[in-house]
């Protein structure tokens, strides 16, 4: 199996790409991004998180010649039927009459408000799917997930996106509370990362 030595993370965000560089630093792999190398972001036509990761891996890997991890990932509450989950983005994304640009503020305003209406559990999970793309069409998607449920009003300031209203089952505080390398340790995005790694860094001990 080839050694992962330079990978491109796939993505604009970034949130998700501190998060993806803080995880993969520890392992000697050198990351450059979708956006350091001016990557068109492509439109997210699936209707899975495995099959949106899949599409912007593949997409950065053909175009940059590297290997490229991409993260799918979202937000799914019990009460909206799962919503946001694959729409989580597009839940904060402005009207270009408003000078386009994501507002997350707004999304989770739209969260508590849709969950207010319709009224039901607090619970929800976020969920995330990598994937790990090559040049020549290979991939690989490894899925993980963190139950918890919404709180309300937001809080923290230390995480992105709708990290501030969610609390992980038996936590006292937001993932926007806790400190990085605290989430890190307990978030979906590890979860999908444990399972990367066990694949791809077996002896890592990360």
């Amino acid at each position: 199996m080839e050694r992962l030595t330079k990978l491109v993370v796939a993505s604009h965000n970034q949130g998700k790409i501190r998060e993806i560089r803080d995880l993969l630093s520890p392992l000697g792999v050198e990351t450059v991004s979708a956006s350091d190398l001016n990557l068109d972001e492509p439109e997210e036509t699936e209707t899975t998180f495995a099959g949106n990761a899949r599409l912007k891996a593949l997409a950065a890997a053909r175009v940059s010649g590297l290997p490229a991890l991409s993260d799918d990932s979202g937000l799914a509450v019990d009460a909206l039927g799962g919503d946001p989950g694959i729409y989580a983005a597009r839940w904060a994304q402005l009207p270009k009459i408003e000078g386009g640009g994501r507002d997350f503020d707004m999304a989770m305003w739209r969260v508590h408000t849709e969950m207010t209406r319709l009224g039901g559990p607090k619970t929800a999970r976020f969920i995330c799917a990598l994937c790990l793309a090559f040049p020549d069409g290979e991939t690989e998607v490894y899925e993980g997930k963190v139950e918890g449920e919404i709180v309300w009003p937001p809080r923290g300031d230390k995480g992105f996106g709708y990290d501030p209203i969610f609390q992980a089952i038996g936590a006292r505080q937001t993932f926007a509370e806790i400190e990085p390398a605290a989430k890190h340790a307990q978030s979906h995005r590890a979860d999908a990362f444990a399972k990367f790694l066990a694949v791809r860094f077996p002896d890592s001990k990360t």
